[in-house]
């Protein structure tokens, strides 16, 4: 058994390393399906981690989100529920043993869907779930994970199987000890998804200045539950998650689109250019201008 599982690991170290023969972050012909190369230790980055699976094949990375810190080396996956301002970088990565990674989008209504026609073991406990859980791998959804990449190679056949493989993932990891995370997700009425609704509307609006309160209110919790359950779910109070998806934003226009510090913090929603610095500076380490000069740099 020991041994079928290896060659399972070694089988889809090969098929990444195929795909990923540069450093980068690869797209494939599967649209939910990446595959990341680095041939050395990263710089931590700040970055949203959406609805998805994410998979360490080679090498080692670490995910902090809020105060906590997350490991994942060879054969741990990721999985994130709602849209999560973390900082990434790869641990572990050499030119002979480079760092290689897999990022599978998954899709809320197909989640949903699976979850209501699924009977499980347990029933789930009404609580407030982290929306970020770190699993080893199963060795049937590492059957799939290969089954989804080695169809890159039939592209002719990838619209009518990879749904279905996709499903199969899902179905997996809901059975998993991924479950419980993506149930809370999608269970009618839960905190978490009221939660999500939250965020979701927060990633939509970003630019509003909304009071907390008022959003508490749209999910029918008062203050207190509100940023208590919030907390719980994203690692962050609410203020914290608008501020980084504000930051953020402003760093891809700035970066992308060429805009100045201060168009750029008017344009995410702030009113002072200083304030905006400031904070700028505390999440991604340096000014705005320097910091872009850096990354214009690097690239």
């Amino acid at each position: 058994m020991l041994a079928k599982v290896n060659q399972n690991e070694e089988a889809l170290t090969r098929l990444a390393g195929d795909i990923a023969q540069t450093d980068g972050n690869h797209s494939t012909r599967i649209p939910a399906l990446m595959i990341f190369r680095r041939s050395s230790a990263t710089d931590p980055m700040p970055c949203i981690y959406g609805l998805g699976l994410a998979l360490t094949v080679q090498g080692d990375k670490r995910v902090t989100l809020g105060e906590e810190v997350y490991d994942y080396g060879p054969g741990q996956s990721l999985i994130t529920t709602v849209d999560l301002p973390v900082v990434s970088y790869v641990t572990q990565a050499s030119t002979a043993k480079p760092y290689l990674g897999i990022r599978l989008e998954l899709d809320a209504r197909t989640i949903a869907q699976s979850a209501a026609e699924m009977e499980f073991a347990a029933p789930l406990k009404v609580s407030t779930t982290r929306a970020l859980s770190i699993v080893t791998l199963d060795e049937g959804l590492r059957d799939a994970l290969t089954r989804l990449i080695q169809l890159l190679a039939e592209p002719q056949l990838i619209p009518f199987l990879a749904p279905l493989i996709q499903q199969e993932i899902i179905v997996r990891l809901l059975n998993g000890e991924h479950g419980p995370t993506l149930r809370h997700l999608v269970a009618v009425g839960s905190p978490s998804q009221q939660i999500a609704k939250a965020v979701a509307w927060l990633k939509q609006h970003y630019k509003e200045n909304m009071p907390m309160d008022d959003l508490a209110a749209t999910v029918h919790m008062s203050p207190s539950t509100f940023r208590q359950h919030f907390r719980a779910v994203a690692g962050m109070s609410p203020l914290q998650y608008l501020k980084n998806l504000r930051l953020q934003e402003a760093r891809q226009l700035m970066l992308n689109e060429d805009m100045d510090a201060s168009s750029a913090a008017v344009r995410v929603g702030y009113e002072s250019a200083s304030q905006f610095s400031r904070e700028y500076s505390r999440l991604f380490g340096e000014p705005p201008q320097r910091d872009i000069k850096r990354m214009r740099e690097s690239i």
